[in-house]
């Protein structure tokens, strides 16, 4: 990185260097294991939830309620990861949709939140669907990111 202090005369920074600079921000392609770890958090946070509203003594309407949630969550936590490398790749994103996405993440979370407080479920099983869904999230934004990462990578070649 090229670091100017005020104090420092600094070289003259060229639309090449810039390029250059540019280029070497994308150029590091997630490795295998990465994308495989990814993947296999988003499945086991997936599948641990739904195994765990499968088992669950609670009516089939709110079994509804928390799945909606859990591909709610995931939908929008994915298209707020999209909006965000769009708009770092200089690719036109309105203010809107941008605004609608992480509107419809944080919905997510405090729906999911409200339906867990007032659940009639042990703290456990709270923590429970908590976890998995948080660690679902972050695993669907890793897999985002590594899929355009990816992309990325391979169209520059």
């Amino acid at each position: 990185m090229n670091y100017k202090f005020s104090n420092e005369v600094t070289e003259e920074v060229t639309s090449d260097t810039i390029k250059k600079e540019e280029i070497k921000l994308y150029d590091q392609k997630p490795t295998p294991a990465f994308i495989g770890a990814s993947w296999i958090a988003v499945l086991a946070g997936m599948v641990s939830f739904c195994i765990g509203l499968w088992n669950a003594e609670m009516m089939l309407n709110e079994k509804g309620y928390y799945f909606t949630i859990l591909l709610f969550g995931l939908f929008s936590a994915v298209s707020v990861q999209k909006n965000v490398r769009d708009r770092l790749e200089g690719l036109q994103v309105t203010e809107m949709y941008y605004g609608i996405s992480w509107f419809a993440t944080i919905v997510s979370v405090i729906l999911l939140i409200i339906g867990l407080w007032n659940a009639d479920l042990e703290l456990s099983e709270k923590g429970f669907y908590g976890m998995s869904f948080t660690l679902s999230l972050f695993a669907a934004i890793a897999v985002q990111k590594n899929t355009r990462d990816k992309k990325y990578i391979e169209s520059k070649k």
